[in-house]
């Protein structure tokens, strides 16, 4: 995924109402359950039909460092899915979503002012709006420039013009080097 994509991911991860499943034994249940066998789960691991009857028998315990990551990935993809679209719902229609960034910003204005780039920390609340168009275009798949791309005009309505009360003129945001990002519902 992307930073974009996965701060975002995160943020509805916080919606969660009960934790996933932390060991491997239930998370391979629970992925077979959703899957509705064991074959689909081992395609989708990229391992054995075999292994994956083993951890669901608990006759292995502790897997490899990289399936442990690959298995808590799709498991947290998979979990509770009616919250997560309540979450987001929420955050797209009326509550909006918080980022807090330190990222280098700058913008695009008329001859005479002060537009260059530099490292700012900023903890803004984006309206409801932004939020859905963060979103959408995650779920369509958009790429990690097109997110940041949302975020930036994002930034620039509420930072910058804060809501057209100020810097009218303003041309483009440039939102580039990002060292910290986090979203919150």
């Amino acid at each position: 995924m992307s930073l974009i994509g996965d701060g975002l991911e995160k943020a509805v991860q916080k919606a969660f109402t009960r934790p996933a499943p932390k060991s491997a034994g239930p998370q391979m249940r629970y992925l077979v359950k959703q899957l509705g066998g064991t074959k689909a789960v081992a395609q989708m691991l990229r391992i054995s039909q075999r292994t994956v009857e083993r951890y669901v028998k608990d006759q292995i315990k502790k897997p490899r460092a990289d399936l442990a990551v690959r298995l808590e990935r799709e498991v947290k993809a998979r979990w509770q899915p009616q919250i997560r679209a309540k979450a987001r719902q929420n955050a797209a229609s009326t509550g909006g979503i918080v980022i807090d960034t330190r990222a280098r910003l700058g913008y695009t204005a008329p001859i005479g002012s002060t537009d260059q780039d530099r490292i700012r920390h900023l903890t803004v609340a984006l309206p409801p709006v932004y939020a859905a168009r963060l979103f959408d275009a995650q779920e369509q798949g958009a790429s990690d420039a097109r997110l940041q791309e949302i975020t930036a005009e994002a930034l620039k309505e509420v930072y910058f013009q804060d809501g057209g009360r100020r810097a009218g003129s303003l041309d483009e945001v440039r939102f580039t080097d990002i060292e910290h990002l986090e979203f919150d519902l």
